[in-house]
């Protein structure tokens, strides 16, 4: 259900690229706090490509880099914080924020869950493994996932619908997996430490819809930067 709800996610940013851009720059900004150079510095590279494919301008990108990086005077601090909790239905849900101020994130996520129930840490988070996540495509149609994920050093790989694939790593390989799986010319999208739900909940089309607009009304926030629900 994820890869489902973030595509209607993504078709309603298209419409909002200011949006889309504030997210992408929080991520360099916070990326580049250890580190601007993304030669040595993975998580800021593939932070860098996701902003080039969203054809965000040179000046924006490296102004974001020099905020994160400490080179500008004012330079904003970005913390990441977890919120857990259910969605409508009982639906597990972990919130990702990357925020300036965790009080207006607080106060923001609070109100977003009132037709869910926001609960405190570890009240969904025990079902989930914390992993790290690698999203790419394949150089060519006759390229075995399954195979590529063993050579790269992944745990675990998915193929979505559009024909690329999610592989699963443990949370201290993700730099190793994205080297390995560029070196066999697959193009990658994204790569993150993301939370895997263990077990999904499954409901009938109309509850279902209840809990996607649940997230969509989430994912409007700036702060939130990603959400891992358990619905199949």
């Amino acid at each position: 259900m994820g890869a489902q709800w973030k595509q209607k996610g993504r078709e309603a940013a298209a419409n909002a690229k200011g949006k889309v851009f504030d997210k992408l720059s929080r991520e360099i900004s916070a990326a580049a706090k250890s580190g601007a150079d993304p030669s040595t510095n993975g998580r800021l590279r593939i932070a860098i490509e996701a902003a080039k494919k969203a054809s965000m301008t040179k000046e924006t990108l490296e102004r974001a880099i020099k905020k994160g990086a400490g080179l500008l005077e004012g330079a904003v601090q970005y913390d990441t914080v977890f919120y857990e909790g259910f969605a409508p239905h009982q639906v597990p849900v972990i919130v990702e924020c990357l925020t300036d101020n965790k009080n207006r994130s607080s106060s923001n996520i609070r109100v977003l869950f009132r037709k869910g129930q926001l609960g405190s840490t570890g009240t969904v988070s025990w079902d989930y493994a914390r992993v790290g996540q690698v999203e790419a495509m394949p150089p060519n149609d006759k390229v075995d996932p399954e195979e590529a994920a063993i050579e790269a050093g992944a745990q675990e790989v998915e193929t979505d619908e559009d024909g690329g694939s999610r592989f699963y790593t443990e949370p201290t390989d993700v730099d190793i997996v994205v080297k390995a799986l560029t070196e066999m010319k697959w193009n990658v999208t994204a790569a993150k430490l993301a939370w895997k739900p263990k077990n999904l909940v499954q409901l009938d089309d109309a509850k279902k819809a209840e809990v996607v607009a649940f997230l969509e009304a989430i994912d409007e926030d700036d702060d939130v930067q990603d959400m891992y629900p358990a619905l199949a």
